[in-house]
């Protein structure tokens, strides 16, 4: 899911010449095609493809909806010191500093435009640090995956396009956080930076920064292809599969899932919770060779990806329980939730048990 951040009525961030909403727009435009061309078994969605309004608390709810395996929100930075430069990727956090803080707050600031924000926002106040103490309670539990892909991001930018990178941060930016895929914010330079500006606009540097984020992308999803350590050769797609070394075997003993009540019914919500622990474009045959010797392994076909994912747990907290097991030989393991047979967005499937 790409999402180009502000738009429509709401111009973001201002320059001497030019609108944030319009060069986000352009870089997320180019960083789809460069996906689509690039990459098999991808499909690129935009919160916007225009320059249309979109409510910052539909952003969110639109890559949950197309169950979006990654969230990529791309902005233009603003600042009072006109020269301050360089690119800098956030996720969902607690500001550590004023200047983190004063970021969040000003992307934040577009829901003073909307009707009835406050209540949509359940009281959150943009303007006022206090509000942000509600991002202390959230538990992300995509925070590694989400730091692994922006730090990818500031790589590339670093990289490929020679920008002067300024780190991974976390800030509490509300488009992140009621999304249930690991996502990130991406300011890709200094709109009040004359220089930046100009590069912002320009086609070679649109080209660039969209290439960069693409390439961090495809590395991002190259790390969770090779997450179980599979290699499919032509012998192992004949079925011929590599017997479970002794290593293997050792690091999964006991790593079982436990059965439980739980493994045997969903309950009357219907859901089951399961811990994902690799995803790829080709199948891979099941077999405890493929998966570190875990052999309770399930396959799901899902947006054009296999989802290979273990255990079965009827509350949430046995699968965060087990997840942390499992994260001894899958260290990029988690949760995800299932219902009448398909993905369900983990935070939908927790108010549902709320509400049971």
């Amino acid at each position: 899911m790409l999402d180009p951040g502000h738009g429509g009525r709401d111009p973001g961030a201002l320059g001497s010449f030019s609108q944030e909403k319009n060069i986000n727009l352009a870089i997320a435009l180019k960083t789809g095609e460069y996906l689509v061309k690039n990459l098999k078994n991808i499909k690129v969605v935009y919160t916007r493809n225009d320059d249309s309004t979109v409510d910052l608390l539909d952003r969110p709810q639109i890559a949950n909806r197309n169950k979006a395996d990654l969230f990529i929100s791309i902005h233009a930075n603003w600042a009072r010191n006109k020269n301050v430069s360089g690119t800098e990727s956030f996720i969902m956090g607690l500001a550590k500093d004023e200047d983190n803080l004063a970021v969040a707050m000003k992307e934040n600031e577009v829901i003073l435009l909307e009707d009835d924000y406050s209540e949509r926002y359940q009281g959150f106040d943009p303007k006022s640090p206090e509000s942000y103490i509600i991002f202390t309670l959230m538990q992300n539990v995509f925070q590694k995956q989400s730091t692994d892909l922006a730090m990818k991001v500031q790589n590339q930018f670093r990289e490929r396009a020679n920008r002067n990178d300024r780190g991974v941060k976390q800030a509490g930016f509300w488009v992140l956080f009621n999304t249930t895929m690991p996502a990130v914010l991406i300011e890709t330079g200094f709109i009040t930076n004359a220089a930046e500006e100009k590069y912002l606009n320009s086609t070679e540097g649109q080209e660039h920064l969209a290439s960069a984020i693409f390439r961090a992308c495809r590395d991002y999803i190259n790390s969770i292809d090779n997450m179980s350590n599979f290699v499919i050769t032509e012998k192992e797609a004949n079925g011929l599969q590599p017997p479970v070394s002794a290593d293997a075997q050792k690091e999964a003993n006991g790593l079982q899932p436990p059965v439980s009540a739980d493994a045997e019914t969903t309950g009357d919500d219907g859901i089951v919770f399961m811990v994902q622990v690799a995803s790829a474009s080709v199948r891979s045959e099941i077999s405890p060779g493929n998966f570190r010797g875990l052999t309770d392994i399930v396959e799901i076909h899902s947006q054009e990806r296999y989802k290979y994912v273990t255990g079965r747990f009827g509350e949430y907290a046995d699968a965060v329980k087990y997840r942390r097991q499992i994260e001894q030989i899958f260290p990029d393991a988690f949760v995800i939730a299932i219902k009448d047979n398909k993905i369900l967005p983990l935070q939908q499937a927790l108010e549902l048990k709320r509400k049971k």
